[in-house]
């Protein structure tokens, strides 16, 4: 296949080249030569791509592994964002790399949801987190979900990610992995001390009050500080409810745990956060019994 395409592109480029000395030397001649030559130039291109690239790639998918998979596996790693800005070349901005978005997990998914040779869907976890409704798309995306979903946590499947996840219908994590970090924060660094010491001055020039609120060249007052634990609050029910919700835990227990701080693999068992203590080779095992044959997963 790799063959024929570089024969195809190589076809193509003499062609063009073909074309560019027609244009330089079209005036000698004639109308009808000319769209000829051009008739001729695009039979023959469509003939290849049509004839044999496109009659030989069924018949190499079907003998790839990943035509075969039954599995779809998505990795869950970085900080979390509802989408990633990128440059003019589609690279992650400056402090995106590494990341990954709620919408690109949730095409993910939505692809699994309809390929009838996917049966069930692994997502692989290591994150500390990021944005909460970031984590709340995502873990819809899982509920709604009408195949199975399984997750394994490597090193840490907490705060948004672990939100993110919640929903899943079995979660597995090692003894020693992160999990939890039921709590929300948005705290910041305050360099106005700094500032005035280096005789910097913050010139407030805002229609409202409140509208740089949290900047850190300025001092926040305790009115500012109200309303974004407001917010905060707010934020932090939604998380609460979300997990009661999806993993069938009393909110009044999940209240109880919700401190912020994350726990290791068997205490969270313990307190229900996941299902069984295992790797990715026991889940695995856990969809193939489900499954009812042999995981090939594809990434």
């Amino acid at each position: 296949m790799m063959f024929i395409l570089a024969v195809y592109n190589n076809m193509k480029s003499i062609l063009i080249k073909i074309l560019n000395s027609i244009n330089k030397y079209k005036q000698g001649l004639s109308i009808i030569g000319i769209m000829f030559i051009l008739f001729s130039i695009n039979f023959v291109s469509h003939y290849v791509y049509n004839s044999v690239i496109l009659n030989d790639a069924p018949a190499e998918l079907e003998n790839s592994e990943y035509y075969d998979c039954n599995v779809q596996g998505i990795l869950l790693r970085g900080d979390i964002y509802t989408y990633i800005p990128t440059d003019l070349d589609g690279y992650p901005l400056e402090g995106y790399e590494g990341a990954v978005s709620s919408e690109e997990i949730s095409y993910l998914i939505g692809e699994a949801e309809y390929d009838d040779n996917i049966k069930a869907i692994l997502i692989e976890v290591d994150s500390y987190g990021g944005s909460p409704l970031a984590g709340e798309e995502i873990s819809n995306d899982i509920k709604y979900a009408t195949k199975p979903v399984v997750v394994y946590i490597r090193e840490s499947g907490v705060s948004a990610a672990y939100l993110a996840i919640s929903s899943a219908d079995q979660i597995f994590a090692s003894k020693m992995y992160d999990v939890g970090s039921i709590g929300v924060t948005m705290s910041y660094l305050d360099y106005s001390t700094q500032n005035r010491q280096e005789g910097i001055s913050f010139v407030q020039l805002s229609t409202g009050k409140f509208k740089d609120s949290g900047s850190p060249d300025k001092s926040i007052t305790q009115e500012e500080k109200n309303l974004f634990m407001r917010d905060l609050n707010i934020i932090q029910d939604i998380f609460i409810r979300s997990v009661s919700e999806n993993r069938n835990i009393s909110i009044e227990k999940v209240e109880s745990i919700a401190d912020g701080s994350s726990v290791l693999g068997e205490q969270a068992i313990e307190l229900d956060l996941i299902d069984q203590i295992g790797d990715y080779y026991s889940a695995g095992d856990y969809i193939s019994e489900l499954i009812g044959e042999e995981v090939n997963d594809c990434w």
